[in-house]
């Protein structure tokens, strides 16, 4: 199982507002518990010891809440206070507090229920470092919770992903949930851009893999997602 974890919390969060207006996405609330933290504890609870958190918008408020969980864990702080890096810029600029082992990275607006595996030892239990430079964590688009796109991938019987064609439906929505490893991150582009660009190499090499989360995904990136996945946790 890998030891180390990156977590995205450096956005602006603007398909949040008005909630982000004072607070950081990360820290909005989802069943009386700021989104960071059910990350921070699904992280830990998988075994992870090391983690890094970017952060950009308000980021003094997130080091503070980080401060207080750092009995738990190892936090390290990746600084994106001079410019937002976007998610594949995010991960080339921490690369140097990643290691050298494959790591998990998660997206904080999104919140996950296990089901009988734990979904970031199944990730761990599925990687194959051989074959694979990313192994994303997927749910069918049927069970993707309060999302409202149409899909974002393929899948064959290997396992091997391909992207959604334009104009059409995949069956597969990514959850946020991934394990890479650092071979991923090889000759980033300057300043700020997606990890599509990682992805879309890996693709094309035959090297990105998807396995399907057992479990409840809810893409809470929105004030609306919120009360709706609080009443689907209610109900159980």
């Amino acid at each position: 199982m890998p030891e180390v974890a990156m977590l995205m919390a450096a956005g602006l969060g603007k398909r949040m507002r008005p909630l982000t207006a004072t607070r950081p996405k990360p820290l909005v609330e989802v069943g009386g518990k700021a989104l960071l933290d059910h990350a921070l504890d699904r992280v830990r609870a998988a075994g992870v010891k090391r983690v890094v958190v970017n952060v950009h918008y308000l980021a003094d408020a997130l080091e503070a809440h980080l401060r207080r969980r750092a009995g738990d864990l190892d936090i390290v702080i990746s600084d994106e206070r001079d410019e937002l890096l976007e998610t594949g810029g995010g991960l080339a600029h921490a690369r140097p507090l990643l290691g050298d082992a494959p790591f998990f990275v998660i997206n904080t607006d999104n919140l996950w229920i296990d089901g009988p595996i734990d979904a970031l030892r199944l990730l761990g239990q599925r990687w194959d470092d051989a074959a694979m430079d990313a192994l994303l964590l997927v749910v069918p688009l049927a069970r993707a919770n309060c999302h409202r796109g149409r899909g974002d991938f393929h899948m064959d019987s290997a396992g091997h992903i391909t992207r959604r064609r334009p104009g059409r439906v995949a069956p597969f929505v990514y959850t946020g949930v991934q394990l890479v490893s650092p071979r991923l991150l090889v000759d980033p582009p300057a300043g700020p851009f997606s990890t599509n660009i990682f992805w879309d190499r890996a693709i094309a090499a035959g090297r990105a893999y998807g396995v399907v989360h057992q479990g409840l995904w809810f893409d809470v990136g929105t004030p609306q997602a919120i009360p709706a996945a609080e009443a689907m946790l209610a109900d159980g």
